[in-house]
């Protein structure tokens, strides 16, 4: 296999990280044997378990001696919770590194030197623009910002409704987008709505399949504002992520209760959307376009005080991806493109 292919296969193992391996990055790693086939490959585990380039040497065994490792993210240099990265590689014998992105941590960075002065041979920034644009990308605006990946997610028609005058908006998308939509509530670590919203729609905010069964990995389920939520809430069902409420209508202080979250989808209603832009904390927007016109009803996002074009705020077209009749639109804020900081 060549490195292009490996390095696309790690970024695989890495998605499979994401979500339970938080705080930590979610890494993936490739092992490939002295004779370029897979020998093994792995992701990060769950807080306090192993980092992916050990569970590829795990599954490498003896074939990772003289071999390379394709790694999404550079390997750790310190010893936390697990031993570092770099030296597990220099244990195993293997002879050549090639990872993404540097690590921008200070407490964990330098593995690329100590893999040198072993005598490994070490290449940087392989395929680093596809790798920071895509599991990482949570992780690296924590790293940047000091805050969780914010994600705004609308679900509209071409209008930007979100429901009709008679509160009716089930089903706005079709199932392709739904079942899109419900595989990143697998990979990220808080979904956030207000309670008007709670109270209005009574959701269970769960991550699931399309035939209905519960992701592996649930989301914390956060309600943002002053209302109480009924004993019967949905949102209290013990089979999803734990429920977080925030006595609050400021969205800094949700991202101030979620400490070790990487990303954090913002699903509504408009007021709370509207929160989340107007505080400059929106970083990127997966926006759910069903061919639906309602020409009245409820506005997807309710920001406060814009009052001519150049108070809106722009964001960048990342792509544009067809969901069945569907079409979904995911946009970044210029300034938090990890590329460009």
């Amino acid at each position: 296999m060549d490195i292009a292919a490996a390095m696309e296969r790690a970024t695989g193992a890495s998605r499979e990280a994401m979500g339970i391996s938080s705080p930590n990055p979610p890494v993936g790693a490739v092992i490939l044997a002295a004779d370029g086939t897979v020998a093994g490959v792995g992701a990060t585990q769950p807080p306090g378990g192993p980092h992916a380039e050990v569970m590829a040497l795990r599954a490498a065994g003896r074939a990772a001696r003289g071999g390379t490792a394709i790694v999404t993210l550079e390997p750790c240099n310190h010893t936390g919770r697990t031993g570092p990265c770099a030296q597990a590689l220099i244990d195993a014998g293997i002879a050549e590194v090639q990872y993404a992105v540097s690590d921008p941590n200070p407490l964990a960075a330098g593995g690329a030197e100590t893999l040198r002065a072993a005598g490994v041979r070490v290449t940087g920034g392989v395929s680093a623009g596809a790798v920071e644009d895509g599991p990482l990308r949570p992780w690296l605006t924590r790293q940047r910002l000091g805050r969780p990946h914010v994600t705004a997610k609308i679900a509209s028609g071409i209008d930007g409704r979100i429901a009709a005058p008679d509160g009716t908006s089930q089903w706005i998308t079709g199932p392709q987008a739904r079942d899109h939509a419900h595989t990143q509530r697998a990979r990220i670590d808080a979904i956030v709505i207000g309670t008007g919203t709670a109270l209005a729609d009574n959701p269970t905010l769960t991550a699931r399949t399309a035939d209905g069964a519960l992701h592996p990995h649930q989301p914390a389920r956060v309600v943002l504002g002053h209302r109480d939520l009924p004993a019967d809430a949905r949102l209290r069902d013990p089979a999803g992520g734990p429920l977080v409420r925030i006595d609050s209508h400021d969205p800094a202080d949700v991202l101030a209760a979620l400490p070790d979250a990487l990303w954090v989808l913002v699903e509504g209603g408009p007021h709370i959307l509207g929160a989340f832009f107007a505080a400059g904390l929106v970083d990127e927007v997966h926006a759910y376009v069903a061919p639906l016109v309602l020409g009245a009803g409820r506005s997807s996002v309710e920001i406060p005080g814009v009052t001519t074009l150049e108070d809106g705020q722009r964001f960048s077209t990342r792509s544009v991806t067809r969901l069945g009749e569907d079409v979904l639109v995911t946009l970044s804020r210029p300034s938090t493109t990890p590329r460009d900081s």
